[in-house]
């Protein structure tokens, strides 16, 4: 799918679906609110020192729009690990955080007192600033339902940039689905011993964009990664198709499960490896196998990382055409 450039005389944006991940309770050390930029935060507390409500002196921005997550470890790991490496990547620009839960946002300023601004309010701030050239780069993993609603609502403020740009999600071009690849691939290649299905989790949506999941999984094929599996947790294939599959093949003593989301949040620790008689885990050992669970959220991994820094230099691009 095509970017959506949004610029003074351009008011007309589509998406279509998806999600990064998910989280509602709490992992690691609270977190205590601040107000300084990315650009001045320690390595240690970036992502939560990151904050879009900081005053900024600069008039051009990329905001980092992420779903969020209350679990403060994976935050820091995955959604803050992102918005460090475009920090990095573009030190001309001002990085600000936004995430879309608004309960997960009244959650971490109830529990953490850490205040983490909802889109609009991202939005309202830059233009207070007087934020001239604004990039919104979503960390959603396709074009789904919350990048509809965030394209929609950046039709909004159309007239209040010189320059409103959409960057893509993980997963757009055929380039992206094979950096994925590349990527989840060489980060597990020790574990694929032939007698070990690695199964990743998606969350699944009732959007057209379920079938990225099919294309991720026929990508895999095609290159050669006969042992990798993708699955979700709230559409198809499901847990029970991957332990069919699995079961077709005959050759597999264990499973390796780890989240395909930005951040390891509840999805991860709950539906994936907890220890309920219908978490992932719970069924894989019941059907017969060895099972190992990996809490590491995308967001973590480097090549992950440089996908995302890729489409924010094509949103740049696009602007200076």
């Amino acid at each position: 799918m095509k970017k959506k450039l949004f610029v003074l005389a351009l008011a007309l944006c589509v998406g279509v679906v998806m999600l990064t991940g998910c989280g509602s309770s709490s992992t690691g050390s609270s977190s205590s609110a601040a107000g300084s930029s990315v650009e001045k935060a320690s390595a240690s507390t970036a992502s939560d020192e990151l904050n879009s409500s900081t005053k900024i002196d600069k008039d051009k921005e990329i905001l980092v729009v992420s779903f969020g997550t209350s679990y403060n470890d994976s935050r820091s790991q995955t959604i803050g690990a992102v918005e460090e490496a475009i920090a990095k990547a573009y030190p001309d620009y001002s990085v600000q955080r936004a995430f879309t839960s608004q309960i997960i946002i009244d959650k971490l300023a109830k529990r953490d007192g850490l205040k983490i601004d909802n889109v609009q309010q991202a939005l309202d701030r830059a233009v207070e600033a007087g934020v001239k050239t604004l990039v919104v780069q979503p960390t959603h993993l396709m074009n789904g339902h919350e990048y509809t609603d965030l394209s929609n609502e950046l039709n909004n403020y159309t007239d209040k940039f010189e320059n409103l740009v959409l960057g893509d999600p993980l997963l757009t071009s055929d380039s992206d689905y094979e950096g994925v690849v590349k990527a989840i691939t060489a980060s597990t290649k020790d574990k694929d011993d032939g007698q070990t299905a690695i199964c990743f989790m998606g969350h699944g949506t009732d959007a057209e964009s379920n079938a990225d999941y099919t294309k991720l999984q026929q990508k895999l094929t095609a290159d050669g990664f006969e042992n990798y599996y993708i699955g979700t947790v709230e559409a198809t294939p499901s847990v029970d198709d991957l332990i069919s599959a699995i079961g077709q093949k005959g050759t597999y003593k264990k499973v390796v499960l780890q989240p395909l989301m930005v951040v390891a949040g509840d999805h991860a620790n709950n539906d994936m490896a907890g220890n309920d008689k219908d978490s992932w885990k719970s069924k894989f050992k019941d059907a017969g196998y060895d099972v190992e669970t990996v809490i590491q959220g995308l967001g973590s991994n480097k090549d992950i990382q440089q996908i995302y820094i890729q489409h924010v230099q094509a949103s740049i691009d696009s602007l200076n055409k």
